[in-house]
């Protein structure tokens, strides 16, 4: 019967609703799928963790394989970026262009179940953000910012260097983000049952408590002052739960007040900005040393390779001495043992001899190359930035609020200072000690062909004094492995000691002993200083954020659980009719849709939508939550579903088909506007209250459209552009322009940049 109903509502129109633009095979099962909110570009995961990008027309961009589980999706609001969460806790961002990984944050070590990146609204600005905007003028002293070091040859694996999208790299760590946004992290969590949650209801305020909670959906409203999520776990009312009640499993929603981003957006734009710049800059600083470290010891390697034959002719020619002492008897002229000799003339050679000052010298140059093109350059804008931030750190009133601390800053500042002076100290050890190589091997090379009777002619004199040097400091020592090594400490003399106390009268910094430590040591002490400081914002601003409202949607079984099952829900805000561009008045309604399990609410396959939630919690707001349960027919299903823009929400229905042959599915677009939404209570499930309305598609509630194949999940549709992308059980994609019917005429869709 229902499908009959379907049918005449199919051909009793006079076009078919949503033209379908492409239906194409697919090789993969899509376990995700987002649209691009500024291109017809949809980024899709497999189940097997690769992501694919595609063009409208079906053409793939790219595909790469991150190498983890992906467990969440989501764009930028400029669509420049793909943000990827993992299965452990890594936040990954991938270029639109081609894919490559423009960074990778590490936030916890749990799943991150849902991204929601949002972005300032300029229609919520008011006057006072252009009195307040702030210029980076980090652009007006120094050049672009360096990138992630490269050097040929190097296999860098692991390494986190560079590759050839280190332009893209360059483009996203220094440019200048004019808009404030935000990306919330939706992860799992396990027992959080020290967060309380207080909720004002009806003059009473009571206290909630969320065990073995999982956070399936989240979304920031536009204007960045309302967060809602929903959220499975057990909820625990600690009023009650001494009286043995107040517990229930299920799925409940939660309104987060979050209007320090709207009323701080200015300061946390400013001090996000540097701190981001910051944080790319220190990966700069990273794989500089890291590479610096690998290129040096690589050479290292060789020569004592080449070298350390000496000391096993010496002990098989039963002579006790050690390579300096034979080393220093050629030198001044005493003798030249048969070990020497030996080793000199035909274990080294003159080959051997050049390929190890060879790759020395080349060492040599590309540590310069580093310092002096990476290294130094990174550590000079970090300081020029830290020294911005101490300078807002001193505007108390207007950055104490959002937790930047002075003294923090003023600690991370000293700390970036000695780093520089580390930097240059690393730059001359590292020149001495090349140069003192160079010397070392052109004094043996001359030694060589004086043994092998050759002329000497073609080589440059070395300088004796300088040769005792090396043999004295360095044949056995390595001052720049030590220096690129954090658990290496440095022994000061009295004289120097005394000199840096006195430093100290003179003000500037309190650090007495940073030459005692080494640069990557100094460079680790810069980076837990940074994450104290950072870290201090995170939590001034989060204890800002507190719980609203809290709206328990319906109850779970112990059958039953969010985690197991697809349980479709969507949340999305949508700017009231009669709201103002002016800022003042700026509203936004949520809405939260969702499918409820069968037997829950003693309902079966009903779709729930609730209204007003946000607003219901302000104690000066009007407005009473409300909403509608809709009873979708018996013989189908609610795979998917998806709030579309002007409160319009689409449904993927699949027919319960008994038998072996695929059942038939439908596309439903439903104007919430022809519902009555009946005000509801904020008590436990109130849903309970509502009548699910029989779903009947002969009626004039919204388009119906019968799909070619059973469709599964997921449904990705985009209200800014306007499409949606089905999936098909049988690996078919079918992407349809929601807004446009099949026999209108259109004309033809051109690909987007």
């Amino acid at each position: 019967m229902a499908e009959e109903q379907m049918e005449e509502a199919s051909t009793a129109a006079a076009a078919t609703p949503f033209q379908l633009q492409f239906d194409k095979p697919i090789p993969f099962q899509i376990k995700m799928a987002e649209w691009n909110p500024e291109k017809d570009l949809l980024a899709m995961v497999t189940d097997d963790s690769k992501v694919i990008l595609h063009r409208f027309n079906w053409q793939r961009l790219w595909m790469i394989s991150p190498g983890k589980c992906i467990t969440s999706i989501c764009w930028s609001p400029d669509g420049k970026i793909v943000a990827l969460g993992t299965e452990d806790g890594l936040v990954l961002l991938h270029d639109v262009e081609n894919g490559k990984m423009l960074r990778a944050v590490k936030t916890h070590d749990v799943a991150i179940l849902c991204l929601n990146w949002a972005e300032d609204d300029p229609l919520s600005r008011t006057d006072k953000d252009d009195m307040l905007s702030y210029e980076d003028r980090t652009t007006r002293f120094f050049p672009p910012a360096p990138v992630m070091p490269r050097i040929g040859g190097l296999n860098s694996g692991d390494s986190g260097l560079a590759d050839e999208n280190e332009e893209a790299f360059q483009e996203f760590s220094s440019a200048s983000c004019q808009r404030f946004n935000i990306l919330f992290l939706s992860l799992t969590f396990q027992n959080i049952n020290k967060i309380p949650i207080h909720v004002q209801s009806s003059g009473k305020r009571s206290c909630y408590q969320v065990q073995d909670a999982s956070i399936s959906k989240v979304s920031l409203s536009r204007n960045l002052q309302k967060l809602v999520l929903l959220c499975s776990g057990k909820l625990i009312d600690t009023d009650n739960i001494s009286r043995g009640t107040g517990t229930s499993v299920g799925l409940h929603c939660l309104h987060l007040d979050t209007s320090i981003f709207f009323s701080r957006k200015n300061e946390l734009h400013q001090v996000s900005q540097q701190a981001s710049s910051i944080q790319d800059l220190v990966e700069v600083v990273r794989a500089s040393v890291c590479l610096m470290s690998k290129q040096w010891s690589s050479a290292m390697n060789l020569f004592h390779e080449k070298f350390s034959a000496l000391p096993s002719l010496i002990a098989a020619h039963g002579a006790e001495s050690s390579s300096e002492d034979e080393f220093l008897s050629l030198l001044f002229g005493t003798r030249t043992s048969p070990a020497l000799h030996q080793f000199l003339a035909s274990s080294l050679g003159e080959a051997g001899l050049k390929r190890v000052a060879k790759t020395i010298d080349s060492a040599g140059r590309e540590i310069r190359g580093v310092v002096s093109e990476h290294l130094q350059p990174a550590v000079e804008i970090i300081s020029f930035r830290l020294a911005e931030l101490r300078g807002l750190a001193r505007w108390r009133s207007r950055f104490q609020n959002i937790g930047l601390d002075e003294k923090l800053i003023d600690g991370v500042t000293e700390s970036i200072g000695m780093l520089v002076v580390q930097v240059e100290r690393f730059s001359r050890v590292a020149a001495t000690v090349v140069y003192l190589f160079q010397n070392f091997f052109t004094w043996v090379l001359k030694c060589v062909k004086i043994l092998l009777n050759e002329p000497t002619d073609q080589v440059p004199p070395a300088n004796s004094e300088l040769v005792v040097i090396f043999l004295k400091f360095l044949l056995d020592k390595d001052p720049i492995k030590q220096l690129l090594e954090a658990d290496e400490r440095f022994e000061c003399d009295t004289d120097t000691t005394k000199y840096i106390e006195q430093l100290v009268v003179f003000g500037g910094f309190t650090d007495t002993q940073f030459l005692e430590r080494s640069l990557a040591k100094q460079f680790n002490e810069l980076e837990e200083s940074l994450k104290e400081a950072f870290m201090m914002p995170f939590t001034t601003i989060s204890s800002q954020i507190h719980c609203q409202g809290l709206l328990p949607l319906y109850p779970l079984t112990s059958s039953v659980s969010l985690s197991s099952i697809h349980m479709p829900t969507s949340i999305s805000f949508y700017k009231d009719e009669d709201s103002q561009h002016d800022g003042s008045s700026y509203n936004l309604t949520d809405y939260v849709c969702f499918k409820i399990p069968d037997g829950s609410l003693n309902k079966t396959n009903c779709i729930g939508v609730i209204k007003d939630f946000c607003d219901c919690c302000s104690a000066l707001s009007t407005r009473s939550l409300s909403g509608f349960l809709l009873h979708i027919p018996d013989e189908y299903e609610c795979v998917d579903l998806s709030l579309y823009k002007d409160n319009q929400v689409v449904l993927l229905l699949s027919e319960r088909s008994c038998s072996d042959s695929p059942g038939r599915s439908w596309m439903v677009m439903l104007q919430t506007e022809n519902f009555s939404f009946t005000p509801l209570s904020t008590n436990t499930y109130s849903l309970q209250e509502l009548v699910a309305l029989d779903f009947q598609l002969d009626t004039d509630y919204g388009k119906v459209r019968s799909l070619p194949h059973t469709v599964s999940t997921p449904l990705a549709v985009s209200a800014s552009r306007g499409v949606a992308c089905v999936i098909s059980s049988r690996r078919h994609a079918l992407v349809y322009i929601l807004d446009e019917d099949e026999d209108e005429e259109e004309d033809e869709v051109s690909d987007m940049e």
